[in-house]
């Protein structure tokens, strides 16, 4: 279901006006297997990091890897600032269980943030590689996987279209 909007949109008048406004490059908003399962790799692995202004970490990456850049973009945002404290928190307590370090009692300010940021910067950083790594792989997989498992259907049903 994706694959076909995604196909619909892509054939869309006002998407090629743009393209050929601002001189996209057409390989960064093709909507193949390959393209759309890098994006989620790369957007979800950034998504992870704590950092400011994600999105221009997935705008740089693109002289380096070919991907759907707006897909990318998109990835990105699962850390919003409703999805941030959680994913921060989760990252710092499994660093610190990882490092086998004991985690301080932590206070969603960002006075305490700034304070103690020595103190858990290994800890949080440590936790984040391993989310950004099997969060990314794990997205990448289950793209590849029901993509596959869409063109598969369809295969199915055009036989059956055929023989009919």
């Amino acid at each position: 279901m994706v694959r076909k909007n995604l196909k619909k949109i892509s054939k869309s008048e006002k998407l090629k006006e743009f393209i050929k406004k601002y001189k996209v490059p057409p390989e960064y908003l093709s909507t193949n297997r390959k393209m759309v399962s890098k994006a989620v790799f790369i957007g979800i692995f950034i998504a992870f990091i704590p950092m400011p202004m994600q999105m221009l970490l997935v705008l740089a990456m693109m002289p380096f890897v070919k991907f759907n850049v707006p897909i990318g973009l998109a990835m990105c945002w699962l850390s919003n600032p409703f999805t941030m404290p959680p994913m921060y928190y989760m990252e710092y307590l499994t660093g610190s269980f990882f490092l086998g370090s004991e985690p301080l009692a932590v206070e969603m300010t960002l006075e305490w943030f700034s304070h103690n940021i020595d103190d858990i910067f290994i800890d949080l950083y440590t936790g984040t590689l391993f989310y950004s790594v099997v969060g990314a792989l794990g997205g990448y997989w289950l793209v590849n996987h029901f993509w596959r498992g869409s063109v598969e259907r369809d295969k199915k049903l055009h036989r059956k279209d055929r023989k009919s």
